[in-house]
């Protein structure tokens, strides 16, 4: 799909707002015809060079009643234009962030979290900004045809003649046009390398403080925003010198007015007022001109913007991001739905048959993986570092497509695991838990409604309640970014109280206790296992969980090389046997 027609998909989106804002940039552009209609009137009136069709106070009266209309349609300008600005910013916006997450969650982002933000920030206004420019050049060009018509009825050959700068200046912009676009592709892309070096350095700032590279950091962003200030000054340098032409082009053809108008102002068929109209008139053709120049800019940058856009949108195609949405400018926000059990079924038995999924980059990950979890089960998955044991979750989930074999939920087969396994059925805690900067509450609910979950079980069930006393607003505390308010365990425990409060049918871990002492560790598989019916799958190398576990599997190279209970495997399994002795380091290929 072609950019304009990218475009015009977002004009249909909220027609009504668009072309309101366009009918009110033209009538303040024909109420701005008024004023120098009552100002040559005035000058004929005062100079006596013409007979004046008007007293001095109709005048007067035509000049405020102009300008009233201008100040009160001016109130609906600026609301349409605002409105359809961020209108179009927030559905482009709206529909990539939708996108995004609608991936399998272990697909990473096609470019850094950090360019990523730019192109969410600065990219996507692009969007808006086009639309005003061409609301104002629409606008202004129905304006100008009237002006344009008044000069000819006035005198046609000083209006052609008085046009010849303005007309050079324009195919000039034109063709200069390649070279603004070039510097503000580079003015974008400085500003998106400072952005993505902000938004990276702040994820490691442990790492950057262990490593005592505080100064190297510091001379790399100095570096980075110089090379941002060069190309900031070249682009507005050369926009400057661009304007101050086309300023000047009005100069030029208010000099050839003089010259032409000498001898028909002595003649008497010029007259002051008639001067003073073309000199007010031609500076709004140049503005016309310039608004112009800057629309097909825009358009150019618009594209630019579409591309980076699109780029977020990875195989999706390019319309997606401009898909009519509800934004919810008007009324209430919606409801959070709350995904109860009703019409769920209850896990009886989970059965995995052949499960395979190999990472097309590595040529690793798991193959022909089979287990049954029956209900009330506590099954952990473990092995070295590299075996597949994350694969596996991810793929059981649709986090990750599977090349072949089949998931079957109470003997039933899961056609689509992405969409199946979410709440109420699972709930899954990855390795690193992501915590947002918000209360601790709001983390744990996730949206859900307070009033239809039982927070304080959660808690206790993730043994949160001592910490709660020891933070300073309780269940209200700020956890600030990715919780770095709360230790290590606290953030674990919060990610698993954000499961238990959803009652899942299976809860799913990645390796949830390794940063639990093993005291608190016990308590909590204790609680989670008092509760009659609790199933669950995890990764683990602790002993806690897998004394606790009643299947323990175990990996190797991607494939289940052992199963069954505790005793039994270490009596059988040369493999779990290392582990149990605490050997998880990857083994080399081969």
């Amino acid at each position: 799909m072609k950019n304009w027609q990218l475009l015009w998909r977002l004009i249909r989106a909220e027609p009504w707002i668009f072309f309101a804002s366009v009918a009110s940039m033209a009538v303040v552009q024909l109420a701005m015809q008024l004023a120098p209609l009552v100002t040559r009137e005035f000058f004929n009136l005062i100079s006596d060079s013409a007979q004046a069709n008007f007293g001095l106070w109709t005048l007067v009266a035509f000049l405020v009643m102009a300008g009233a209309a201008e100040v009160v349609t001016r109130f609906g300008l600026v609301y349409a234009r605002v409105t359809f600005h961020f209108l179009c910013s927030a559905l482009v916006r709206r529909n990539v962030f939708a996108h995004i997450l609608s991936q399998p969650g272990a697909r990473p982002m096609p470019t850094s979290p950090g360019e990523a933000i730019s192109r969410f920030a600065g990219d996507m206004d692009e969007f808006g900004i086009f639309f005003q420019g061409l609301e104002f050049m629409i606008g202004t060009g129905l304006g100008v045809i009237v002006a344009v018509a008044i000069m000819l009825s006035i005198d046609p050959l000083v209006t052609v003649v008085a046009f010849t700068p303005l007309i050079a200046v324009a195919f000039l912009a034109n063709k200069t046009m390649s070279r603004v676009q070039r510097y503000r592709e580079e003015r974008r892309r400085a500003a998106a390398r400072v952005i993505g070096f902000v938004a990276e350095l702040f994820g490691a700032v442990q790492t950057v403080k262990v490593a005592t590279s505080e100064k190297t950091v510091i001379e790399q962003f100095d570096r980075l925003n110089e090379v941002r200030r060069k190309a900031a000054v070249k682009d507005r340098v050369f926009e400057e010198v661009l304007m101050s032409v086309f300023y000047n082009a009005v100069n030029i053809g208010t000099g050839i007015i003089l010259i032409l108008a000498a001898q028909s102002m002595r003649a008497g068929t010029f007259t002051v007022g008639d001067f003073a109209l073309f000199i007010f008139y031609l500076d709004r053709v140049t503005q016309l001109m310039r608004i112009t120049g800057m629309v097909f800019s825009r358009y150019r940058q618009v594209g630019v913007a579409i591309d980076r856009v699109d780029y977020l949108l990875g195989t999706a195609p390019r319309e997606a991001m401009v898909v009519a949405n509800n934004l919810y400018l008007r009324g209430d926000l919606p409801e959070v739905p709350f995904r109860g059990k009703d019409g769920i079924e209850p896990l009886e038995e989970l059965t995995v048959e052949n499960l395979t999924f190999i990472h097309p980059d590595s040529g690793r990950g798991i193959k022909d993986v089979n287990f049954r979890i029956r209900r009330g089960d506590f099954v952990v998955i473990t092995g070295r570092i590299g075996s597949g044991k994350t694969t596996l979750l991810r793929t059981l989930q649709g986090l990750l497509p599977a090349d072949s074999g089949k998931i079957l939920w109470n003997g039933k087969e899961v056609a689509d695991p992405s969409e199946f396994f979410v709440t109420p059925r699972t709930a899954y805690t990855p390795q690193v838990p992501r915590l947002f900067s918000d209360a601790l509450r709001d983390n744990i609910l996730m949206g859900m409604p307070a009033e239809r979950c039982d927070v304080d079980s959660s808690i206790n069930l993730a043994v949160m309640d001592r910490d709660l006393t020891e933070l300073d607003h309780g269940l209200d505390t700020m956890v600030g970014p990715r919780g770095v308010r709360l230790s290590g365990g606290q953030i674990q425990r919060s990610a698993a109280a954000r499961m238990f409060v959803r009652e899942p049918e299976l809860l799913i871990f990645d390796d949830l206790s390794s940063a639990l002492d093993v005291e608190t560790e016990q308590t909590m598989w204790r609680r989670v296992f008092s509760k009659p019916g609790t199933t669950c799958l995890a990764i683990s190398h602790r002993r806690a969980a897998l004394r606790r576990a009643n299947l323990i599997l175990v990996l190797k190279d991607g494939q289940i090389v052992a199963q069954g209970k505790l005793e039994d495997l270490l009596e059988h399994s040369e493999e779990f046997q290392q582990l149990w002795q605490g050997d998880t380091a990857e083994q080399p290929a081969g």
